[in-house]
């Protein structure tokens, strides 16, 4: 039986704020308090004031500790305190209503609507979120809470997938009955709850949850024709079967990889969640090009999808740009889409050599490990009857080789030095600033990459003989 109290009590942040919570009435509560319940470590440390004090409590401790003071929501009077080594830190807020019990009664669930008064140590659990936690159930506090703020329907699904926890039967029925208010929602929002869905574990059944209660198309307009795509000779499912086939295998990757690869794939990325929820995302949309290219053969029957890979990256942009992901975000995903199929293209070819691994590691860069998972992913995700087990084999041992051989020369695999800057090539050609200078210095690298480029002179010799 987990000891609660304990937990929360030996917790050295809060140890160490502990003295400046004498003279106020402090409260403990959300994510930090679910997750000693569950068992698993939490830095996530929010606490709520009494109206009117947690600015200035906030100040106080930032000043006295030689920390930072952060407003995050001047509006709702929500403000952090990052501690010194610029990484810790914890969020005050003043309490919503005339209690504590009031500030908890308007939150989304019952498993964060639980607090810890510090200065009475003792748990208050207004809506039996502790048994509900044990049973492995989110349920909601109220329908109104959850059609106030439609972003606490998605974030129901979000903790799905971090939990995999079973929907309340009025939760169900809240969601199915109103899931069509996100359209309305912030999309900033749903971008946030969205990489941390992606980030859960249980991602494969939220994703077929998303689809039944019809939230999957209403956030990626894809999928409707993504499910047109049949089972064909190469693939045993169908494409929208085979999309998220695909994100449980990368899944299946990470667990089966050693410490180095997780090291890779749980750092911090790009908004400060995990490079693996980016890489399953993009592993889902990773044949988003396949309807727009899909063709079948007259005389054989079998199925083509040209340059799917190439359309694919293109065609995603506008959604991505919609769901108010940056530029670096929509490059990343795009990147991985559209050299989706490279990997399997270097092991299998009947011209694999190490000349060819080094050229991989080099163009793809930071993104060897993640196309390389992509790739393994796609290759057990498509198993239909033409596919046989010697070609799995051999793609799946080939890749292994790649990934292994990346750790043997990662070290020694020198950035290419910068033969012409950009200036440089706009003095030499004659041309402005623009999308064919942009072309040109992504074909001089390619060409370096390939070891064609070596030196400055080739490199002049190089931009001079391309047709612009």
């Amino acid at each position: 039986m987990i000891d609660l109290k304990d937990l929360i009590n030996n917790n050295k942040i809060l140890n160490t704020l502990k003295p400046f919570f004498r003279e106020e009435q402090v409260y403990l509560v959300g994510g930090f308090i679910r997750d000693c319940l569950l068992n698993k470590e939490s830095c996530d440390l929010d606490f709520v004031t009494r109206s009117g004090h947690a600015r200035i409590l906030t100040q106080k401790i930032a000043d006295e500790i030689g920390g930072y003071f952060v407003p995050l929501d001047e509006k709702n009077h929500i403000y952090r305190v990052v501690f010194s080594d610029k990484e810790t830190y914890v969020d005050f807020a003043d309490c919503i209503g005339a209690n504590i019990q009031e500030d908890l009664s308007r939150r989304d669930f019952t498993m964060n609507a639980i607090a810890y008064d510090i200065k009475e140590d003792k748990i208050i659990d207004i809506a039996n979120g502790i048994a509900d936690i044990n049973s492995s159930m989110i349920v909601e506090v109220s329908e109104k809470n959850l059609l106030d703020d439609p972003i606490r329907m998605f974030r129901a699904f979000r903790f799905q997938s971090e939990l995999g926890f079973e929907f309340s039967p009025v939760l169900k029925n809240v969601i199915q009955n109103n899931s069509y208010l996100l359209k309305n929602t912030a999309k900033e929002r749903i971008n946030a709850e969205l990489i941390k869905l992606f980030g859960g574990k249980n991602i494969v059944e939220t994703l077929y949850s998303l689809d039944k209660y019809n939230i999957l198309e209403m956030i990626f307009p894809e999928v409707a024709d993504i499910k047109k795509i049949p089972k064909n000779s190469h693939h045993h499912l169908n494409l929208f079967e085979h999309s998220i086939e695909t994100v449980k295998q990368i899944q299946c990757f990470y667990e089966q990889s050693d410490d180095n690869v997780k090291k890779h794939l749980n750092s911090e990325f790009l908004g400060g969640q995990r490079r693996i929820a980016y890489l399953k995302l993009a592993a889902f949309l990773h044949d988003a090009g396949k309807p727009a290219t899909w063709q079948i053969d007259s005389e054989t029957g079998r199925h083509r999808f040209i340059m799917h890979d190439v359309e694919g990256a293109k065609l995603i942009v506008p959604t991505l740009k919609d769901l108010k992901f940056s530029k670096k975000q929509i490059a990343y995903i795009q990147k991985i889409i559209k050299n989706h199929i490279y990997p399997a293209g270097v092991v299998t070819s009947d011209e694999a050599s190490e000349k060819a691994y080094l050229r991989f590691y080099r163009k793809m860069g930071d993104e060897v490990i993640d196309l390389i998972a992509v790739a393994y992913a796609d290759r057990l995700s498509a198993l239909g009857p033409e596919i046989t087990k010697e070609m799995v084999d051999k793609n799946i041992n080939g890749l292994k080789k790649l990934l292994d051989g990346y750790f043997e020369n990662k070290n020694s695999l020198k950035p290419l030095p910068k033969l012409l800057d950009g200036k440089e090539i706009m003095s030499i050609l004659n041309i402005g600033a623009g999308p064919m200078l942009g072309e040109i210095v992504n074909s001089l690298k390619e060409a370096q990459i390939s070891s064609v480029v070596n030196t400055k002179d080739e490199a002049i010799d190089y931009i001079k003989k391309l047709k612009l």
